[in-house]
């Protein structure tokens, strides 16, 4: 059985990418992670197996997998970015105090999709769905400081 990131690699090498190490190891890692790194972080963990890899290596890569479409950036309102291996349609969690995000299970663009859209002739291809709030670790340390 063929892994998500080994069906990704074969859709994108079938589509003539050119897939260099640093491609292929960067995208490993997005796949197999549940966390939504940084570039930083993506850097941080690909050079403990590749140390020579430059942060601006990380930061096309990152790019040019984005504009493939086969991971997500996550852009947010303090100008830092996040990746997403998952490329199905999802939501997050995202906490307000320490900044993780976290994917859960999104109801089906159908179930959603406000009527104004179809009145409107406006075709629909994907969304992004985020839900903002403290994690449980966040709210539990919240709770003992305040006591």
């Amino acid at each position: 059985m063929r892994t998500c990131f080994e069906e990704t690699i074969a859709e994108l090498r079938s589509n003539g990418v050119r897939l260099t190490p640093q491609r292929q190891l960067i995208l490993r890692y997005l796949k197999e992670t549940h966390h939504h790194p940084t570039a930083e972080q993506v850097h941080q963990e690909v050079s403990k197996a590749l140390g020579g890899i430059s942060l601006a290596t990380v930061y096309n890569t990152l790019h040019t997998l984005t504009k493939l479409g086969v991971i997500r950036e996550l852009a947010y309102g303090d100008g830092s970015s996040r990746y997403d291996g998952n490329d199905t349609e999802h939501a997050h969690l995202v906490c307000e105090s320490c900044g993780a995000v976290m994917d859960v299970e999104a109801p089906h663009l159908e179930d959603i999709l406000p009527a104004t859209a179809n009145e409107k002739s406006f075709s629909v291809h994907s969304y992004r769905l985020e839900f903002y709030g403290r994690c449980k670790e966040c709210e539990t340390s919240e709770k003992t400081a305040s006591n």
